[in-house]
This record gives C-alpha cells, sequence and structure tokens, in this order.
C-alpha cells in the first residue's frame, strides 16, 4: 500500500475541515482562499488522510516522506470546459484574424467548426486517440486534475460517436477524472444550413437515443448564440436531453445578449458558459437558481473580444467559475497558469478568487464537489506540488512559467 506524507508545507491551500464539503464559494467569500502554514498532510490508498500545522504532526505509517520546503500544495485544478478532442489546428484562421476577418466571417466561409468537423470525420479514430491523449497529459503537467471534454466537431452520427467514443477511451486511461459532453448542437453543418428542423430532429432522434443507451455522455450541451441555436431551439434540445438523464451544461451570450442564461437557468443547467455578454438581468437569473456561471477568459484573449464582467458578477454574489474552453479555433490552450493570469489582469480578479473559481467552483461545475476541489478529508488526493514561492499570487504573477514541480494523482507523485 502507498501511504505518502507531506512535510514542511510552506503553505497548504484549499483547506477544507468541515464535516460537511463546501459545494461551492460565492461573492465575497471567493476573496478567503483558507490555508495553513508550515503544515504537513497525509495520504492513504490515493485519498487525502489527514493534515495539520507541523507543530502537531501525527505518527503515521507512511511508506515515502517528501520534505516540500518552501512550496505550495494546493488542490490540482479543475478545468470544466474543454474541448481538448480536435483533429487539427486552425492556425491559418488565426492569421485571417490578424488580416481584419471576425470570427463569424470565418464560420461563414466554412471556416471555424465547420472546418474542425471536416478534418475530424476524415481522421482515423486512433489517431485522434493518439493526438487527445497526448493534450491530456500536457494539461495535466500545468496542473489539471480533473477535466471536461466535448464532443461537437463530430456534426454527424458517426463524427459525433467516434468523438464520444475517444472521449470514453481517455475516460479509461487517464489518471485524472473526466466528465463528457454530448454537444453535436455546436453549429448546423453544411447540409443542414437551410433545414434547422431536419438537423434537430437527426440530434433527437437518432443521435441522443445511441449516446445514452451506450452511456456515452454525461452531459448535453448547446451552443446557443445568434447564428448558431436559438433559445427556442436550445429549448429543445436541452428538453430532449433530460429525457435520457443527459443534465445541461450549454455556451451563452459569448457574442451577443443571446438569452441563453436564462434559458440554461430555466432548465436547470449545472453551469452556463462563456458570458462575454452579462448585464444585470442574467446576474439576478443566476442569484435565483444553482447554476454556475463559468468564464472562458482565453478565447476572449485569444479572440481580441471584450472580457467578461467577473467583478460585477462576484460582487452580485455569484459562485464564479473559470474554465480555459481549450479548442483549436478560439482558444487553443489548456494552460490553467495563464488562465489565472488572465483573470487577474483583465477580469481583475483577486488571485484567491482565481483559484476558487478552478477548484472548489470547478469541482462544482463538474458536480464533483464530493472527490476534488480542495484539501479535505476523504478526498481523491489529486494535488499540485508548487515549485519554491512566497504565495499563491505567486502564480498568476510569474506569467507564462509552469509552477508546478511534481502532480501527486491518486496519491502517487508523478
Amino acid at each position: 500500500m502507498h501511504h505518502l506524507l507531506l512535510t514542511n508545507i510552506k503553505q497548504l491551500c484549499q483547506v477544507e475541515t468541515g464535516e460537511i464539503y463546501k459545494n461551492r464559494v460565492s461573492g465575497a467569500d471567493m476573496k478567503q482562499l483558507p490555508s495553513i502554514e508550515n503544515a504537513w498532510l497525509y495520504i492513504e490508498e490515493g485519498k487525502i488522510h489527514s493534515f495539520g500545522r507541523m507543530d502537531d504532526v501525527q505518527p503515521v505509517p507512511a511508506t515515502d516522506v517528501i520534505d516540500v520546503s518552501d512550496k505550495l500544495v494546493l488542490p490540482a485544478w479543475v478545468d470544466s470546459h474543454t474541448h481538448l478532442v480536435f483533429a487539427c489546428s486552425r492556425e491559418k484562421e488565426f492569421v485571417d484574424r490578424i488580416n481584419g476577418l471576425s470570427y463569424e466571417e470565418i464560420a461563414r466561409r466554412g471556416g471555424g467548426i465547420l472546418n474542425s468537423a471536416a478534418r475530424l470525420n476524415e481522421m482515423d479514430e486512433n489517431e485522434l486517440y493518439e493526438q487527445s491523449l497526448k493534450r491530456l497529459h500536457e494539461v495535466i503537467a500545468q496542473g489539471t486534475g480533473a477535466i471536461e471534454i466535448k464532443s461537437g466537431y463530430g456534426l454527424t452520427l458517426d463524427g459525433e460517436l467516434k468523438m464520444l467514443r475517444v472521449i470514453r477511451k481517455l475516460k479509461e486511461n487517464s489518471p485524472i477524472p473526466i466528465k463528457a459532453s454530448f454537444l453535436a448542437a455546436h453549429t448546423y453543418p453544411t447540409d443542414y444550413k437551410d433545414n434547422h428542423d431536419g438537423y434537430l430532429n437527426l440530434i433527437i432522434n437518432t443521435m441522443l437515443p445511441l449516446v445514452a443507451s451506450e452511456g456515452l455522455a454525461d452531459y448535453m450541451d448547446v451552443f446557443c448564440e445568434q447564428g448558431f441555436f436559438s433559445v427556442d431551439e436550445t429549448s429543445r434540445l436541452l428538453e430532449a436531453g433530460w429525457k435520457y438523464g443527459l443534465k445541461p451544461k450549454i455556451h451563452a451570450n459569448q457574442l451577443h445578449y443571446s438569452g441563453g442564461v436564462e434559458i440554461g437557468v430555466k432548465h436547470n443547467a449545472i453551469s452556463v458558459d462563456h458570458l462575454e455578454c452579462v448585464g444585470e438581468p442574467e446576474i439576478e437569473v443566476l442569484k435565483g437558481s444553482n447554476t454556475i456561471p463559468t468564464l472562458l477568459p482565453g478565447a476572449a484573449f485569444f479572440l481580441g473580444m471584450h472580457y467578461q464582467p467577473a467583478r460585477k458578477m462576484i460582487d452580485g454574489g455569484l459562485p464564479v467559475c473559470l474554465a480555459t474552453d481549450y479548442n483549436p479555433g478560439s482558444c487553443p490552450s489548456g494552460n490553467v497558469p495563464l488562465l489565472l493570469t488572465l483573470a487577474c489582469t483583465q477580469l481583475k480578479m483577486t488571485p484567491e478568487e482565481a483559484i476558487n473559481a478552478v477548484t472548489i467552483n470547478g469541482a462544482a461545475a463538474l458536480e464533483l464537489t464530493d472527490e476534488i476541489g480542495s484539501i479535505a478529508v476523504g478526498k481523491k488526493a489529486n494535488l499540485i506540488i508548487t515549485k519554491p514561492m512566497p504565495s499563491p499570487a505567486y502564480i498568476p504573477y510569474d506569467y507564462g512559467n509552469n509552477p508546478v514541480e511534481k502532480m501527486v494523482l491518486n496519491g502517487v507523485v508523478s
């Protein structure tokens, strides 16, 4: 049995000592990052067994003891919104945008999501898996200890099932928890551009039953946006998803005030994600719900769009979550430390707020608060041991550099 003891931890961050796990952190509470200075942490059989101050260290049957002087220990990041499974990069569109084309114009020319779909449908499933596994290991090395991955670059029955099978294979072989979202409603494929009903029926009557019967997805996702799926179309899709036990997690209000937040909350979405366009009405609707608002500033950064009003949302009492949106078109990075820097510099979140947003609130956005997201007795020992550093604020401050010295995954140092 592997029993690991970490000693002389400079700061053990995001500790929970209550009887009941917190299921999210909201509003003013997001400024607090409960921590223990000069701490120890004991891990038994992949789970957090106990922790405390070095002054009070208990004798434990450790098979491995690591002195982590000058280093911080945090729960691993939870990245609750990604498109990590994709076939090819899209740097040509990156250059097109520099030369003045908008995201919408590129999409109209057959670029964007349709470009990714064409390449994905051509690619062999094994090759797609190997590429995606490599990306998964890259983000784990930057501190990610749980992740969500969407389909949505198939846009055909075979393509969507191929993606979801790749995600399932990643789940089976991954050292970290993975959740899968079914996102056939990412955009309308060319064949259905003028036949929206036809594509909605294909998703609802053909794809959904197969996805559900094979247990290929945890969530139902829809890109609710002008030029993509309307509020009414989104509503139809989410209702159909619920019938198969797929809870909603949707893309909302990225490009316009689309009504996506309201329809997400109405259908009890676990989260509504993007939210570049959020005002008082959206904040009020979210306040009265259990839906987690998830901000994806990496996409706003990469597309040169305006950022999400994080300050207004946190000051309004919401439990803000951050995720990377790792995808080949609008955010080709799954780097959470860089995301934390963007949150601090562009969204004016404090380092504590940003870390809460990718730990406890990220876990809430994947319904994993019983397993991960904080340092608490009984939770999975998926942890970051940082390089030597003075405080958690150094992680977003030292931007562009990887703060991770070692990862602990299921109680094993890697």
